[in-house]
């Protein structure tokens, strides 16, 4: 998504959060593929954080740049999308690296007890997951996905409530950002009528 956004919103040359982030993937591969856990859940944490401050420091030169007038409105309009998608997928990561120790932990619980989220599949007996075809049901990236995209769009949890103050906080930094691309773009809009 780096590689889209107008050159004015890049922290860098376009190449750099590529190759920080493949550095960061390629070392936590390794770790795994020798059944290093630990060093290979810090390298996840450490591309995560470093997508998080290519995005945050993005935004911040959107904010400047909508205030100052320096870009051109199709190539702000390309690069808030752009913004508003890596936003709800760097956070549908966080969400998944941190929710009940991350995917490795998750799979080695019988339940989820220590989450942070309520998912609605959590509320139902085992009988009627059994029955909808859940034996052993337990939350997917695809899940976490689906709770960022409703973070971002309604700017709200939809279906599925946090239970922990860091999950709370980082739904409300989500959102913010969300909010704050949104409301740059619309008074930019306004603003060329």
């Amino acid at each position: 998504m780096h590689t889209v956004l107008a050159p004015n919103l890049s922290v860098g040359p376009t190449w750099l959060p590529l190759a920080v982030v493949s550095v960061f993937v390629a070392a936590g591969w390794f770790a795994y593929s020798i059944d290093r856990q630990r060093p290979a859940q810090l390298l996840g944490h450490a591309t995560s954080a470093s997508l998080t401050f290519f995005m945050l420091a993005s935004v911040l030169l959107l904010v400047f740049n909508v205030v100052h007038k320096q870009e051109a409105p199709v190539d702000l309009l390309r690069s808030a999308a752009a913004l508003w998608v890596t936003n709800v997928i760097v956070f549908a990561s966080w969400y998944w690296r941190l929710d009940a120790g991350g995917p490795h932990g998750r799979n080695q619980m019988t339940g989820h007890e220590k989450g942070s989220f309520l998912f609605p599949q959590m509320s139902l007996t085992d009988e009627k997951l059994a029955a909808m075809g859940y034996r052993a049901w337990s939350p997917g990236f695809i899940d976490y996905l689906f709770l960022a995209f409703n973070t971002s769009t309604a700017l709200s949890p939809a279906d599925t409530p946090a239970l922990s103050r860091w999950s709370k906080l980082l739904m409300m930094t989500q959102a913010l950002i969300s909010l704050t691309v949104i409301v740059l773009l619309a008074a930019r809009a306004v603003n060329m009528l």
